[in-house]
């Protein structure tokens, strides 16, 4: 099965039943959503934070000891940073 695209150039104007059916729907049902949800609020297991490359000054013997490890020491010190940064802002 293929993706269908359009492009807004190519769709025909919406007639007035359609702007009135689309007029009638209501979202009265909908709770409102106040600043206390999203303070409860998670991020949701599939976020990925957008990486940004850095350069950073490390003494040698932490990075040594990060390397040791193997492969991926920037994934481990990346989640070493996240866990202080996490316990730092549950802190405040």
């Amino acid at each position: 099965m293929s993706i269908v695209r359009y492009k807004r150039s190519e769709l025909s104007p919406l007639t007035e039943d359609r702007k009135y059916e689309l007029n009638a729907l209501s979202d009265s049902d909908i709770a409102p959503l106040d600043d206390d949800f999203w303070k409860k609020s998670e991020q949701g297991k599939f976020y990925r934070p957008v990486k940004t490359q850095a350069s950073v000054r490390i003494d040698a013997d932490v990075l040594a000891w990060l390397k040791k490890a193997g492969k991926g020491y920037q994934t481990r010190l990346n989640a070493i940073l996240r866990e202080a940064m996490m316990r730092d802002l549950h802190h405040k």
